[in-house]
C-alpha cells in the first residue's frame, strides 16, 4: 500500500471507530448487551469490508486504471451484496440484536465513506506523470 492509502484508510478507520463505540455504547444503553453486541459486529462488518476494498484498490491501482475501475465496482458490488445477505441472515437472530447490528452497518458505512472523501480530497496526488515528456509541439 502507498503511503497516500495509509493516510486515506486512517483518516476512514479512526472516525468510524470513535462512531462505532458511540454506536455500541448507544446499543447498550438502548437493548443491553444484545444490542451492544450487535452494534460491535456491524461495526466490525463495516471496517473488514471497507478495509479490503480499499485495500484491493490501491493493489489494483498499480496495475492500470481500467483494473483499479473493475476493482473499485467489483468490491462495491460484493459488499453490498454480502451486507444485503447478512441482514437477511440476523434479522431473526437471538445472540444479539439484529436491528442493532443494521443501524451501526448504517451509520458506520456513512461515516467511513465520509472518512474516505475527505481522505481522497486532503491527498495531493499528481494527476499528471512528471516523468513523462510533454506534449510534442507541431
Amino acid at each position: 500500500m502507498q503511503a497516500n492509502d495509509v493516510r486515506v484508510l486512517k483518516g476512514a478507520a479512526i472516525p468510524t471507530a470513535v462512531v462505532g463505540a458511540v454506536v455500541i455504547g448507544a446499543a447498550a444503553l438502548l437493548a443491553g448487551g444484545a444490542g451492544a453486541l450487535g452494534a460491535a459486529i456491524g461495526l466490525a462488518t463495516v471496517a473488514v469490508f471497507f478495509t479490503v476494498g480499499l485495500v484491493a484498490v490501491s493493489y489494483a491501482s498499480r496495475v492500470s486504471p481500467a483494473v483499479m475501475m473493475v476493482a473499485a465496482v467489483t468490491t462495491y458490488a460484493v459488499k453490498v451484496l454480502v451486507i444485503m445477505a447478512l441482514l437477511k441472515t440476523f434479522e431473526d437472530a437471538t445472540a444479539f440484536e439484529p436491528v442493532a447490528f443494521g443501524w451501526s452497518a448504517i451509520v458506520c458505512t456513512v461515516v467511513w465513506t465520509a472518512g474516505e472523501m475527505r481522505g481522497f480530497v486532503k491527498t495531493k496526488m499528481l494527476y499528471v506523470d512528471p516523468g513523462s515528456p510533454g506534449p510534442r509541439a507541431g
